[in-house]
């Protein structure tokens, strides 16, 4: 039984190494040495990484770091201070960056770095404060926010490699709960209705597709099937429509449009997880309660003298 394996059990399944967490069997990957240049690279990826899912324009350089605080401590608006509050988070983030790409520097023409040297303690410094700042910054969907991402540069900063890649793995079962839970509920929800009757299948599809995206890295050689997969599965979960089924009465058709339009809003979800890696709780709790009013309107139409959904 599942129950029985203790979390961070090791198998090789497939002729492929998985440890095992919170249900999920999760591919693993070879954890690089422990060096300050391995670091510097993990880091620089995490940091492109988080820009490309939250919002626009939090890119600040690092030079433009002092600019970026006066302008957010001077600022009264509360609408306003969060956005400059996560500008600032972003010019501390590339900030830390900066130093970190010099102190490899140094270290390449021998120059040996302690971990309290100052310039390290002001890379942790930076890091620790974007941290703190990035319960201000919203998905790039503007649902909420991914705050394991901004934990991220800075863990990776403070403990061993070896460590930071079993957070991950622990991060990534959360992950593919997340996706699970949204597409039960859309089969749940969805395949029991006349217009989207035998969805189930193509719903299936995407979750597997997504939780072998979830799992692998950029870098992987099979991303280029991978990602083709996802994306193709995503098309055809949406593009199922029982087309013979839409009922004649306005109000019925209407209401198949909604469902059409938050069947996609659940596709988007799962490529926003699955993309990002990181688990979005509340965005996820809100669809579900989205995909259950839904059910609940056309349970209403059904039973009304002119429903006919």
């Amino acid at each position: 039984m599942d129950n029985e394996i203790p979390d961070g059990t090791r198998r090789i399944i497939d002729g492929r190494e998985r440890v095992y967490y919170s249900g999920y069997w999760v591919k693993t990957y070879a954890v690089p040495e422990d060096t300050l240049q391995a670091k510097r690279k993990l880091i620089g990826a995490l940091t492109r990484r988080l820009f490309n899912h939250v919002e626009h324009g939090l890119n600040i350089p690092g030079s433009r770091l002092n600019e970026a605080r006066k302008s957010y401590e001077e600022e009264t608006d509360t609408d306003r201070r969060r956005v400059k509050g996560a500008m600032l988070a972003g010019a501390l983030f590339n900030r830390a960056a900066d130093i970190f790409t010099k102190l490899v520097e140094l270290q390449t023409v021998g120059i040996e770095i302690q971990s309290d040297n100052a310039l390290m303690r002001e890379c942790g410094r930076c890091l620790q404060e974007a941290l703190g700042l990035g319960r201000l910054v919203l998905h790039r969907s503007g649902e909420e926010g991914i705050d394991e991402l901004w934990g991220e540069p800075f863990k990776a900063f403070s403990i061993p490699l070896e460590d930071f890649y079993e957070s991950r793995y622990i991060k990534i079962a959360l992950t593919l709960r997340d996706i699970d839970r949204i597409t039960e509920a859309i089969v749940s929800y969805f395949d029991p209705l006349p217009c989207f009757a035998g969805l189930a299948p193509h719903v299936r599809a995407f979750a597997r597709a997504a939780h072998v995206k979830t799992e692998t890295l950029r870098t992987d050689p099979d991303i280029f099937d991978i990602w083709t997969s996802f994306v193709t599965a995503g098309e055809r979960l949406c593009g199922h429509f029982n087309a013979a089924a839409i009922p004649a009465h306005s109000e019925d058709q209407h209401l198949a449009a909604d469902g059409r339009q938050l069947l996609q809003q659940g596709r988007d979800l799962v490529s926003y997880v699955t993309r990002a890696r990181t688990p979005m709780p509340k965005s996820t709790d809100d669809y579900i309660e989205r995909c259950r009013s839904y059910a609940s309107r056309c349970a209403d139409r059904t039973h009304s003298p002119e429903g006919n959904p």
